[in-house]
C-alpha cells in the first residue's frame, strides 16, 4: 500500500510539475509571442536571428571593429570553422580544400557606391598570410590550372574604399571557377544582380560559397 502510495504521489507531482511548466511557457509566449523575431523586409517574412557567439579563434584584420563584424553578422554564423574577419567582409576558411566554406558581406548603398579614388588595378592577388603555410593558397595553385581566381566576396561590392577593395584579393577570398561562361559571364552578372538589390533595400546580406560536384576519374572511382 505504501509503495502505491508513494508511486501515485510521484506520478501526480509530476503532472503538477509539467503542468505548472507548460502553463508558465504558455503566459510567456502570451505576453511575448516571438520574442526573438525580427523582419526582413523584402526577402522573408520573418526570420529568427542567431546570437552571435563570442568566438576566440577570430582572426581580426587591423583596424577593424567589433561593431562592423557584429554589423555584417547580425543573422548569425553558418559555421565556426577558422573565421577571419576583415574590413568589410567575413570568411570562414576551409583548411583542407584551401578555400572558404564561405564568405559574408553586408552591402548597402554606401558601400557599393562608386568610388572614383578606388582602382581596381592597383589590387593584386596575393596569399593570405594569416594562414599557416601548410594551409594558404598561393598564386601557383592556380598557374596553368585552367580555372581563375574567382572571388566569393566580389571586388565591385566593396568599391567605397581603396584598402576595402584590396582585401577581396586574398587568395583565402578565391575559389577556382571556370573563367569562359562562369566566371567572366554567369558569375559576374550574378555579382551585378546583388549589388543591384541595393536600390531597392538598404541592407543586403549576402552569403557566399563553393559548390563542389562529384566528378568520376579514369578508374571509374
Amino acid at each position: 500500500t505504501g509503495m502505491i502510495f508513494f508511486r501515485k504521489f510521484l506520478i501526480g507531482s509530476s503532472l503538477t510539475l509539467t503542468g505548472f511548466l507548460a502553463g508558465s511557457f504558455i503566459e510567456r509566449r502570451r505576453r511575448d509571442p516571438c520574442p526573438q523575431q525580427q523582419t526582413f523586409p523584402g526577402l522573408f517574412d520573418a526570420v529568427y536571428a542567431a546570437t552571435p557567439a563570442s568566438l576566440p579563434d577570430v582572426v581580426p584584420s587591423k583596424g577593424i571593429t567589433t561593431s562592423r563584424v557584429s554589423q555584417i553578422m547580425k543573422y548569425g554564423f553558418p559555421g565556426f570553422d577558422q573565421i577571419r574577419s576583415f574590413d568589410d567582409f567575413v570568411l570562414s576558411y576551409d583548411r583542407r580544400n584551401r578555400v572558404a566554406h564561405w564568405v559574408f558581406e553586408h552591402l548597402s548603398p554606401h558601400t557599393v557606391k562608386h568610388n572614383p579614388d578606388v582602382d581596381r588595378s592597383k589590387c593584386d592577388f596575393r596569399p593570405d598570410d594569416s594562414v599557416h603555410p601548410f594551409f594558404r593558397s598561393e598564386n601557383s595553385d592556380y598557374k596553368h590550372s585552367g580555372f581563375d581566381r574567382g572571388h566569393l566576396a566580389a571586388a565591385g561590392n566593396h568599391k567605397a574604399n581603396q584598402k576595402h577593395c584590396e582585401d577581396t584579393f586574398f587568395l583565402s577570398n578565391m575559389a577556382p571557377q571556370v573563367g569562359s561562361g562562369f566566371n567572366r559571364d554567369a558569375w559576374n552578372k550574378l555579382e551585378k544582380y546583388v549589388r543591384k538589390l541595393t536600390k531597392k533595400f538598404a541592407n543586403v546580406y549576402c552569403c557566399t560559397g563553393p559548390l563542389y560536384l562529384p566528378r568520376k576519374e579514369a578508374d571509374g572511382k
